[in-house]
């Protein structure tokens, strides 16, 4: 016996993949660069009709080991490509604006393709009996080793933290006062809502770190698969699973990457093989000491994201 919904996912698969064709076959016939390239159009394409292959064999066939690892084959590269959509929603919304028009809109679609190509593939799998199923999909807290992962993704912040605030409240740290950080807002062009956080002593990415540390704690401990009772209507309810999932596997796929491949690139600065990019900041040390707090922060927190989502995920029937 499978799991409802198997045809009604194919649908939406196969619509979806359709969708996915047209944006890669209008960038492509049309020249737009797609992650600073014009042959990703014509990839994008691609997949977007192998999943309306795919969409339409889970619609036709019964549920198979083979539809499903191509569902999550093709889930895996949708997922790929929507990486950077976390930094996109951040830029967005205290920058105004995103660096890509284009680029955002095929991270947006390709989030979508890969929750609804997981959703599908899920969805094929033998239903176990009632008490199994309940068992696995009773509130439950993670175990120890994983909410240990989660406490040095929370402390893996601090520095990070306390960097932000310090230049927020006009301290300086690596030589960079919180007024020149400011200016800088300000010359990048900054929301007002950015600045008005800067001026009232916070700051936006502290502001995000917190409830990323929510996020975490919420998938390891029981409480986030429940709503609390100051939800008044829906206390004591069921969280969706897609609810804490979606914002989960975003950060994850985002986070740990970019985090562990900025450490080994910082350590190449830092042992001289290469030379880091300065940018704004006014020395190599200034730069090296500040994105060694934020990358060691990216870094911790986006690999406990990974293992706590994963948890979540079998604790609550994936």
């Amino acid at each position: 016996m499978v799991q409802r919904g198997w045809v009604r996912d194919g649908w939406a698969v196969a619509a979806w993949g359709v969708g996915y064709a047209g944006f890669g076959l209008g960038c492509a016939g049309s020249g737009t660069a797609l992650l600073g390239a014009a042959w990703p159009g014509w990839v994008v394409a691609g997949v977007g009709l192998a999943a309306a292959g795919a969409g339409w064999a889970a619609v036709r066939l019964r549920p198979s080991a083979g539809v499903r690892r191509a569902l999550w084959v093709l889930c895996g590269l949708a997922a790929v490509a929507a990486w950077g959509l976390l930094m996109d929603t951040v830029t967005l919304l205290f920058g105004q604006q995103v660096d890509n028009v284009p680029d955002t809109v095929l991270r947006v679609l390709a989030a979508v393709g890969a929750m609804l190509l997981a959703g599908t593939a899920r969805a094929g799998r033998p239903v176990p009996d009632g008490t199994a199923a309940a068992a696995r999909t009773a509130p439950s807290a993670a175990p120890a080793t994983v909410q240990l992962a989660a406490l040095a993704g929370t402390l893996a912040f601090l520095p990070y933290v306390v960097m932000k605030l310090v230049w927020a409240l006009g301290g300086s740290f690596a030589g960079i006062s919180g007024d020149e950080m400011y200016d800088g807002y300000v010359r990048n062009g900054s929301s007002g809502l950015w600045l008005t956080l800067e001026r009232w002593g916070l700051d936006g990415t502290v502001l995000l770190a917190a409830v990323g540390v929510f996020l975490l704690w919420g998938l390891v401990r029981p409480w986030g698969q429940v709503f609390p009772r100051w939800t008044l209507p829906l206390r004591g309810r069921r969280v969706p699973r897609w609810l804490p999932l979606t914002p989960a596997l975003l950060g994850a796929a985002t986070l740990a990457p970019y985090g562990l491949v900025g450490i080994g690139y910082l350590a190449l600065c830092t042992t001289g093989v290469t030379r880091i990019r300065v940018g704004e900041l006014g020395t190599a040390e200034q730069a090296l000491q500040i994105s060694w707090v934020g990358m060691f922060a990216f870094a911790g927190y986006g690999v406990a994201l990974v293992v706590a989502t994963r948890s979540y995920w079998r604790r609550t029937g994936g």
